[in-house]
């Protein structure tokens, strides 16, 4: 197992399964749940925007709000109103406020992430402190937050997480763990553990939809990938985690199923993509670290399709444009 920072994980992101068994502290009919908008105000705006034309929707942000903000303007754009909502801290936001501890940007990034990706992100995170640090308001606010969520929809309990179920930046439900036996049982235990039937993650940056027969009924796993860049190939949206009693407007919904008397689908983000392709530019020019590991996602998506992300195994999904 790699160590060092970028994929170390501290010990105080630590939570555990048991954990997500907590009362419920949001309640709705239906909510929007926003992770990685990685700074994309254009994405922000999108999303508020979907769950204002659903009566009585909420939005929660479930970590990495902040990343390509590096712009002091930017940054208190984002941040202020993010913390207008619901929101949980992901690794980005917690390392903001840890300078001296050597995480480097807390990714937790396991061994097939190349250590030039993982140096990067380092250095990004760090570009970002010294934005951070200039609004130590903002920053300590984002150091409050919690690590987690639960949310009640209807009468469906739900576990909001940036990584997994045991940590901040865990990546048990990234799509290369749930390929494989293990990940999968793993998975399906954390329900059990958890007492919830729905549990919306972010942090692997790929989206997965998977569900699973557990001994407490149905459950859903759904991993929104990112809500601030492109999810699959040959496309410029992101991507939110719609949750919801009643189903998705007509045409709204990417791909998604019906579980537990919820419906689960992933909404694409149709953010103003030339806008912020320039806005990024502007703060991450051409060979800068920002630019090598993200910008061609940015404008092509990555190698990735809907095929990837729907591993539904206890019955099958429902996609609605492929």
């Amino acid at each position: 197992m790699a160590s060092g920072p970028g994929r170390a994980c501290p010990v105080d992101y630590r939570y555990g399964a048991q954990a997500l068994a907590a009362a419920a502290s949001i309640e709705a009919e239906t909510l929007y749940v926003a992770g990685g908008l990685y700074g994309n105000a254009f994405a922000l705006d999108t999303v508020l925007e979907l769950a204002a034309a659903e009566p009585g929707a909420r939005v929660v942000f479930n970590g990495d709000f902040n990343w390509f903000n590096v712009d002091a303007g930017e940054f208190r754009r984002v941040n202020e109103a993010v913390l207008a909502h619901a929101a949980t801290r992901g690794n980005v936001e917690t390392e903001l406020a840890h300078a001296e501890r050597g995480a480097g940007c807390g990714c937790g990034y396991p061994d097939w992430v190349g250590d030039a990706e993982v140096e990067r992100s380092n250095r990004i995170l760090e570009r970002l402190r010294a934005t951070a640090a200039a609004q130590p308001g903002l920053t300590r606010r984002l150091s409050e937050l919690p690590m987690f969520a639960v949310a009640r929809v209807g009468e469906t309990r739900v576990g909001i997480v940036h990584g997994d179920a045991e940590s901040l930046a865990g990546w048990a439900f990234s799509r290369e763990k749930l390929a494989t036996q293990a990940g999968l049982a793993a998975a399906a235990a954390a329900f059990e553990t958890a007492r919830v039937g729905v549990i919306a993650s972010s942090h692997t940056c790929l989206p997965v939809l998977q569900s699973f027969e557990t001994a407490a009924g149905e459950a859903v796993l759904v991993n929104n990938g990112a809500a601030g860049m492109p999810n699959f190939r040959g496309t410029r949206h992101g991507l939110v985690t719609r949750i919801s009693v009643h189903p998705p407007p007509a045409g709204a919904a990417l791909y998604g199923t019906a579980s537990g008397g919820v419906h689960v689908h992933a909404i694409p983000v149709h953010y103003d993509a030339t806008a912020w392709e320039r806005k990024f530019t502007a703060q991450w020019p051409a060979g800068s670290d920002g630019s090598l590991s993200y910008h061609q996602r940015i404008c092509n998506g990555p190698a990735y399709s809907v095929g990837d992300a729907m591993r539904v195994i206890a019955r099958p999904a429902v996609s609605l444009a492929l």
